[in-house]
């Protein structure tokens, strides 16, 4: 393994498993695109997949509580979620790396222009759920094809009149299972070759030990700063990844 393969594997690794720790989410959008430098889109996802199921088990364990009292609003998102997960992953063998890429890259500066204008948005009431189980459904598609489950529910989570506990109480375990899924059934078609499965070995512990961070980062930080976090991440993130793609 040469110096710079392994280089953009840990960047990349850090990178996610600190997002994933802070936000409960957005392995895939931090990591990937590291990794898709130096793998192709089908091994890059299969490798996120995983780091992204452990480290947010984390994240679970610790908002267990929370997670239990607002079950009922989880599974508007997750039943949906898991239909798309097979939907996700067969358009996954027709997506070359540079759209993928290009993917990410818009969805980390829509985010951030989503939460810029966060303030000046309504809050969404009632209990909409039709609505939530439809943009599960989608966000299990878009886990099964790019690991990105978790930016709709995200977007559709700042609109809520939800603390921060609650957003996470749902994006947390969504992901964890949609991504779970996924993995379970990229396993069956023999996705984890031996290859694999030593990047998985080498990205991992970097990628816990930053979602650790991530969550003691995450208790200590006021809603406010939070948000203000996200904006600098997405939009940094993105325009790297767009710039180096297009340029």
């Amino acid at each position: 393994m040469s110096s710079e393969l392994l280089a953009w594997l840990l960047v990349g690794a850090a990178a996610g498993g600190f997002v994933n720790g802070l936000a409960g989410f957005g392995t895939a959008l931090f990591a990937l695109g590291f990794w898709l430098n130096i793998m192709p889109p089908q091994q890059a996802v299969a490798v996120v997949l995983i780091t992204s199921i452990l480290s947010g088990l984390q994240g679970v364990f610790v908002m267990r509580a929370t997670i239990a009292a607002n079950s009922r609003r989880l599974l508007q998102f997750l039943l949906p979620g898991l239909i798309g997960v097979p939907i996700g992953l067969t358009l996954l063998e027709y997506v070359e790396a540079g759209s993928l890429k290009l993917t990410i890259g818009i969805f980390m500066l829509f985010y951030g222009g989503f939460f810029i204008a966060r303030q000046s948005l309504p809050v969404v009431g009632g209990p909409r759920a039709y609505t939530q189980m439809g943009i599960g459904f989608v966000s299990g598609i878009l886990g099964g094809a790019a690991s990105l489950s978790g930016a709709l529910p995200t977007m559709w989570s700042a609109l809520r009149p939800w603390n921060k506990a609650e957003q996470r109480a749902v994006l947390q375990p969504y992901n964890v299972i949609v991504l779970t899924v996924s993995a379970i059934i990229l396993a069956l078609q023999g996705t984890y070759d031996r290859e694999t499965l030593i990047l998985i070995g080498i990205a991992l512990p970097t990628t816990l030990l930053a979602a650790h961070v991530g969550l003691v980062v995450f208790h200590r930080m006021q809603d406010k700063h939070f948000s203000r976090l996200l904006i600098v991440l997405m939009f940094v993130s993105g325009c790297t990844i767009l710039v180096g793609q297009l340029f």
